[in-house]
């Protein structure tokens, strides 16, 4: 059988080698040639994984049959992530198999493939949840600004003052630059607008002005 693995540590000053042991070892025992590596140095949180990325156009050209991983959570940025990633293997006839888990997508693993399902109605559930904290912090966003709590004259705790459904601030970009022709600073005009002083600097900059030195 054509195997390949994949490792992902989350920092360079860390190493797979732990990783590569242990699926090294698993597919001796089974025999298995190893056709390729696939590893990325980078936060599971990271939506965007060269070596992920890689894997899975791979696994569309079917250029292996077996995918062994260390764990799960080197798999997916979450449990709806890496199932969604383990339905492709499956839907291109790759089999999925975390070693240390005794995860294995083969149809002959009832045990395996229940715990599948499991993982399933848990992701399921997790997509709920994602859900709903949403919704509820939209509406409490909407109760607090009607209330008065943020919005309107009262910032939030980003330091944005922006009304429900918070769409981007409006600001007139001719009182900047009639500020600065004044001879106030970047800092000067941020404070005295209510402004993040990186916006009165873009504006600056796009309406051609000077932001280092005042203009008489």
């Amino acid at each position: 059988m054509r195997a390949a693995f994949y490792t992902r540590v989350s920092t360079a000053d860390q190493n797979a080698e732990m990783q590569i042991q242990d699926l090294q070892a698993y597919a001796d025992r089974e025999g298995w040639q190893i056709v390729d590596t696939y590893d990325d140095v980078i936060s599971g949180a990271k939506a965007n994984r060269p070596g992920l990325n890689r894997l899975m156009a791979d696994t569309r050209a079917r250029k292996f049959d077996c995918l062994l991983v260390w764990k799960l959570d080197r798999f997916g940025r979450s449990l709806v992530d890496c199932l969604n990633n383990i339905r492709t293997l499956e839907d291109h006839g790759v089999r999925f198999i975390a070693v240390t888990q005794g995860l294995d997508t083969d149809q002959r693993n009832p045990a395996s493939r229940f715990l599948l399902h499991v993982l399933g109605a848990a992701a399921e559930f997790e997509r709920a949840l994602i859900r709903e904290r949403s919704h509820a912090g939209l509406k409490r966003y909407r109760q607090d600004y009607a209330a008065g709590r943020v919005g309107k004259e009262v910032r939030s705790r980003s330091g944005k003052n922006l009304p429900a459904g918070r769409p981007k601030r409006v600001f007139d970009r001719h009182e900047v630059a009639r500020l600065r022709q004044q001879g106030l600073s970047p800092r000067q005009i941020a404070r005295q607008m209510g402004l993040g002083e990186g916006t009165v600097r873009r504006t600056l900059v796009g309406t051609g002005m000077d932001i280092r030195v005042p203009k008489a």
